[in-house]
């Protein structure tokens, strides 16, 4: 595995840019310079960190349709926004412009308390901001943009009876849907741990002509932690896995945006699934991007908890020409 260093400038004040250290990871398998895996091939990744003490804990991430500016929330109650920048080959080579400033609260002030602020979800659609808090569960709509300064416009009811969420295990996954498919741009909520009676994921469309609530199907005691869609309708589902016995694990599973509907147990095939041989952690955030080649890349982010066990990492995929092409809406 080769890495290379690259630092941008610092201000070091919250809200002000500053300086991420970030170092190019070339393999994601640890022993082998494999680069595809089915139909998604590894395009690069990142290491990063900062003497900013509040840079880390990213929960989820969302990128501006120019695919290199970001969004992003941390579960400590901070926005966290910035750009990616890349090399002359196109892989990523670092952030530049990173700012992180603390969310504002419905009464217009910052709240310090971490389960008043888990911040674990985030979606972007025009002129708003979409995130889904879990501890204190609510999905809260911020207007975009003035984000970073402004107290929450509204919060959306998320039809799922907070008393079936757990108390860390809720929303970490708000998505929004594409305008074109039939869920037509509705704002879609997947818990993280909480489950029906079957062990399914609880989950809701929010709105729209589909509104109303589904389960995911949960396999191989994975947890939900992000997802994004495809520009053909079809849901990326990020999963996390941590036990003793197994070690971590990552997963992407693909679903077939045709079967999300009110009523429906959804399921789809595994696109990758990676453990302690590759270059994983704590995996919590994945967007997709339309990169210059005109095929959709996948880019998932780790939530370190800001411990020295844990890292910080930007991971980047390419979907191959036939599966971003098929039609299944």
């Amino acid at each position: 595995m080769l890495f290379s260093a690259s630092v941008f400038p610092f201000a070091g004040v919250a809200g002000e840019t500053f300086a991420v250290d970030s170092r190019q990871i070339s393999n994601f398998k640890v022993t082998s310079e494999q680069s595809t895996f089915g139909s998604l091939e590894f395009v690069g990744g990142l290491v990063m960190n900062s003497d900013n003490a509040q840079f880390g804990a990213l929960s989820s991430i969302r990128f501006r349709p120019d695919g290199r500016h970001f969004v992003g929330v941390l579960d400590t109650g901070h926005w966290m926004t910035g750009a990616i920048e890349r090399d002359s080959e196109g892989r990523l080579l670092g952030l530049s412009s990173v700012e992180i400033s603390p969310m504002v609260g419905e009464g217009g002030s910052t709240e310090k308390t971490k389960w008043l602020v888990d911040a674990e979800g985030l979606a972007l659609r025009d002129g708003e901001i979409v995130v889904g808090f879990e501890q204190r569960h609510r999905v809260d709509v911020y207007p975009d943009a003035g984000f970073e300064t402004s107290p929450p416009l509204r919060s959306v009811p998320f039809l799922i009876p907070a008393g079936e969420l757990r108390r860390n295990g809720g929303f970490e996954t708000v998505v929004v849907a594409p305008t074109s498919s039939p869920l037509a741009g509705a704002v879609l909520v997947v818990a993280e741990r909480s489950v029906d009676p079957d062990g399914n994921f609880l989950a809701a469309i929010l709105e729209g002509p589909l509104k109303g609530r589904f389960t995911l199907k949960r396999r191989d005691r994975y947890d939900a932690t992000d997802a994004a869609f495809l520009p053909n309708g079809d849901l990326l589902l990020l999963e996390r896995r941590f036990e003793l016995s197994t070690g971590i694990g990552m997963r992407i599973r693909r679903i077939k945006g045709s079967s999300i509907r009110p009523g429906a147990v959804v399921d789809g095939e595994v696109l990758l699934e990676a453990g302690f041989g590759a270059q994983i952690d704590n995996m919590e955030g994945l967007d997709v991007v339309v990169g210059t080649d005109g095929t959709p890349h996948i880019i998932i982010t780790s939530d370190d908890n800001h411990s020295i066990l844990e890292r910080s990492l930007m991971l980047e995929f390419r979907l191959n020409e036939v599966d971003a092409k098929s039609t299944t809406n």
